[in-house]
């Protein structure tokens, strides 16, 4: 194992490859054969359509640098770690979104942040080497590790309007995790990005180049406030959030559920007989005006009067009959169906006329008609089916998350609320086991938006946050109150949202009754670190004497302060398992031994000996990896253990 996260780079390279082997000469992408490969699509021109900034060439550096860092798991900040299957990671996102990438590529159902909206005020981490060399900006920055590395919270700093470089830092911040980000989600995937003016126009084109313009949902306002008096020309009372899927066609219609207001005032009617007697329902034109025009959708409908009706327009069927039909044009009504979807909802009965003095429908003289034509349209069918949502929210204004951290004690200035991350995953129909991950987690929104609706519907949906130990403001409330992190503050909402969870179900169990399963009331959390095992640094081994102090250091890969359990965790991200992996620790010939996946992977971190060897082969796992230092000063025992394990089909690897 190299220690190191995906290779981005190569990564994609490696897709080019599978693709278009053609254009590949010794294993380099040829320009030239490109060219005749892609003809009139390449374009290789100076002035074209592109979003440029300066630092664009050095965000992709940092996207493509790989990271050597790992995830140390945090049992004692934790809630049911060994159950749970909601993870907390506290640390630097880009990072931790680079050590994911084995582990969750591509198996993220819904991602949704709040990132910085870049107003002025707002700090974050940012690369601005736009015309320092490597060495002034690394003594000037002076934030490194025992190993020479430039640790990412020394990149952390305000990004003010001053700043010749302000939105070219936030784009050169904001580009590399969205890249990677989209690496995690699933095909059918959707990300969702809240965004105020500052930044929605930047956001739009940043997006439309890593995820695609055609892979666009939708823009969505949404009233942050009413009222208000602030701003020059227009008060700011909405901000948005932009959505894009990763695969468009692989992606489902989005649907909401109904609201209780519009059952109230829509669906108010009770069916008096048939089979669907007692059954509520609201009534909807057969004909309204400004409906597309459509060839087949102009046509006589006969009347309980015998009298025929048709909508609005200039031309006529010639036979005046149910059903006779004509090409409209664009002078004419359509009703909203073919006549053969009209016949069948004619006769489910699901079709009401009614008589009035303002039909805007024609009767066979061409004169305004008594009727109107309506058909039913069931709650039932609406509740199972949903509606189509709008792109347009005032259900979630900011004082609603101000309520909800005030019933939690819990002070953090321009949370969302939970109710508008409730209502997203709801009409992504986020459902089962499936992932949704928030890598600005903030004060934890995201999470308690989980809790909630895992609680109302009993099922199962799981969270990843990320959230940055940024320092709060020490006059802030949060600071008086204790919390000297954001990660602090979001990790103790989330628990106080279990244990009032907890607290509802001991005192209301029948709210819970008809759950099928217990819910998951726990948070796993990690913690970003350095790697446990020293890395080769082919920079600093510049004579032979740098060269000689590496080797010597290398005699013992593991660094001093390495555990055996944080050392599992780094062998499980880098080999791809995921945070939720059952691990199992057990004694085999009397050596401990970490058997991962009900026995799929056997990591051995303390002792190896020929009879641990021999009752591996017997089992077998898949794969088998091995401290190189437990078979220090014994060549023969990991030659032979090479060659067992390679006779019984086990992929084996040292460290």
């Amino acid at each position: 194992m190299d220690g190191k996260s995906e290779d981005i780079r190569q990564e994609r390279i490696n897709n080019l490859k599978e693709i278009m082997p053609e254009v590949f000469t010794e294993g380099k992408v040829d320009v030239e054969k490109l060219k005749l490969t892609l003809g009139e699509d390449l374009n290789l021109q100076d002035e074209r359509y592109v979003l440029n900034w300066a630092g664009k060439a050095e965000a992709f550096k940092v996207l493509q640098a790989q990271s050597t860092a790992t995830l140390a798991p945090a049992p004692e900040e934790s809630i049911d770690f060994e159950k749970t299957q909601n993870v907390f990671i506290e640390g630097e996102n880009l990072e931790v979104l680079k050590v994911l990438q084995k582990s969750y590529y591509g198996k993220i159902k819904m991602i949704y942040i709040d990132p910085p909206y870049n107003t002025g005020n707002d700090s974050f981490i940012y690369p601005d080497k736009f015309s320092e060399s490597k060495d002034e900006y690394l003594k000037r920055i002076g934030d490194k590790d025992e190993e020479g590395f430039l640790l990412k919270e020394g990149l952390f700093r305000k990004n003010s309007k001053e700043s010749g470089h302000y939105h070219s830092n936030w784009l050169s911040m904001m580009y590399p995790r969205l890249f990677l980000a989209r690496n995690l989600l699933r095909d059918d995937g959707v990300i969702f990005v809240s965004i105020d003016d500052n930044e929605v126009h930047n956001l739009r084109m940043i997006m439309n180049e890593v995820f695609g313009a055609e892979n666009f949902i939708s823009s969505i306002s949404r009233v942050m406030k009413s009222g208000g008096s602030k701003g020059s020309y227009f008060t700011p009372n909405v901000d948005f959030i932009l959505v894009y899927a990763k695969n468009i066609i692989s992606t489902e219609y989005f649907r909401s559920p109904i609201s209780q207001d519009q059952i109230a005032n829509y669906y108010n009617k009770i069916e008096s007989s048939g089979n669907r007697k007692g059954e509520s329902f609201g009534e909807e034109r057969v004909y309204v005006a400004g409906l597309d025009i459509r060839p087949n959708q102009r046509y006589w409908i006969k009347c309980p009067d015998g009298s025929f009706v048709i909508p609005p327009g200039e031309n006529f069927p010639e036979k005046i009959k149910q059903g006779s039909k004509i090409t409209p044009t664009s002078q004419d009504g359509v009703w909203k169906w073919i006549f053969e979807t009209y016949e069948d909802e004619l006769k489910k009965g699901n079709i009401v006329f009614k008589q009035t003095s303002t039909s805007a429908l024609l009767d066979q003289d061409g004169n305004r008609s008594k009727w109107n034509i309506y058909n039913k349209l069931w709650l039932k069918d609406r509740l199972e089916k949903g509606v189509v949502p709008s792109n347009f929210i005032d259900d979630y204004e900011n004082r609603q998350s101000a309520s909800e951290l005030k019933q939690l004690d819990i002070s953090f200035d321009f949370a969302k609320p939970a109710g508008l991350i409730k209502y997203l995953i709801d009409i992504v129909s986020v459902k089962g086991d499936e992932i949704v991950l928030d890598f600005f987690a903030g004060s934890g929104t995201t999470a308690h938006a989980l809790y909630l609706l895992n609680k109302e519907d009993g099922d199962d949906r799981k969270y990843i946050c990320v959230q940055l130990p940024e320092k709060t403001d020490e006059d802030s409330e949060a600071y008086k109150a204790g919390y000297k992190t954001i990660a602090e503050i979001c990790k103790e909402r989330i628990r106080r949202v279990i244990k009032k969870i907890k607290k509802e179900k001991e005192e209301n169990p029948d709210l819970f009754a008809d759950q099928k399963k217990d819910l998951d009331l726990g948070m796993k959390v990690f913690k970003l670190k350095n790697s446990n095992f020293k890395i080769w640094r082919n920079d600093i081994a510049e004579n032979e004497k740098e060269l000689g102090k590496q080797l010597d250091a290398f005699e013992n890969p593991i660094k001093k302060e390495a555990k055996n359990e944080n050392m599992l965790w780094e062998i499980l991200l880098k080999s791809g398992y995921d945070l939720n992996t059952k691990v199992e620790e057990k004694k085999i010939s009397g050596c401990p031994v970490f058997l991962v996946s009900d026995g799929e992977m056997i990591v051995c971190l303390s002792k190896i000996n020929e009879s641990v060897v021999k009752e591996i082969v017997k089992q077998p796992p898949k794969k088998c990896i091995c401290l190189d230092i437990l078979f220090a000063k014994n060549d023969q025992l990991k030659t032979n253990t090479v060659l067992q394990m390679k006779d019984a089909g086990v992929e084996f690897r040292t460290i």
